[in-house]
């Protein structure tokens, strides 16, 4: 979104009220005023937009005791902390950053682990390139814009597209949280053994036949 320099006459006080507020907020006074007149007006900003979906993960994800998540309200990323079926049960962090612009990704959705096994990091290796081949035969024929795709050391990363229709921000933020739920579910899945190639396969295509909402 454009911004332009204006100048405003205001109040002393009231200026030192805002200032006090932004600082509570963890913004600034033009960030504050912004969006402080936008919502008189109407107006959904996009940094209002990415606050609401973030914002409704965090709630939706609360009753879920496999993933707890960390939000900082003003803040463009949401972290999920989860436990893995393994051994020592290892933690990996789920970070859901979104963009204020872009028009074919809107954010993206990285898996941080840290774990000095090989046998746990080959596991781990070889579902996200499971995942990827799984996407790239069933979702991205579906999609209107390119999923880009990141596996560096203790960590995966995959680009979230813009949606394939218009959508409110409980609708996007549920369909985040699904997806999340689900890749953890089959991640953990596949590392105990419980899932193979194939059921890993057929609980994605079935999910993806179920959601309303692809990115």
């Amino acid at each position: 979104m454009k911004k332009t320099l204006y100048s405003l006459m205001l109040n002393d006080e009231v200026v030192q009220e805002v200032d006090a507020l932004a600082h509570r907020l963890g913004t600034n006074r033009s960030n504050l005023i912004n969006e402080i007149l936008a919502e008189y007006v109407h107006y959904t900003t996009p940094e209002r937009r990415i606050n609401d979906v973030l914002s409704a993960i965090s709630e939706l994800m609360q009753p879920s005791g496999d993933l707890v998540p960390f939000f900082a309200p003003h803040t463009y990323s949401l972290s999920l902390k989860s436990s893995l079926e393994y051994k020592y049960r290892p933690t990996i962090k789920y970070e859901v950053e979104l963009y204020k612009g872009g028009e074919e990704s809107i954010g993206s959705l990285s898996v941080l682990f840290r774990t000095q096994s090989p046998s746990l990091i080959e596991g781990m290796t070889d579902f996200f390139r499971l995942w990827k081949l799984l996407e790239d035969r069933h979702l991205a024929p579906h999609v209107g814009s390119r999923i880009d795709y990141a596996l560096y050391d203790g960590k995966f990363v995959r680009s979230i597209a813009a949606p394939n229709k218009n959508c409110t921000s409980d609708e996007l933020a549920g369909a985040l949280a699904e997806y999340i739920r689900l890749f953890d579910k089959l991640m953990k899945g596949w590392l105990s053994g419980r899932y193979d190639a194939h059921a890993v396969e057929a609980a994605y295509f079935s999910y993806l036949r179920s959601v309303p909402l692809t990115f």
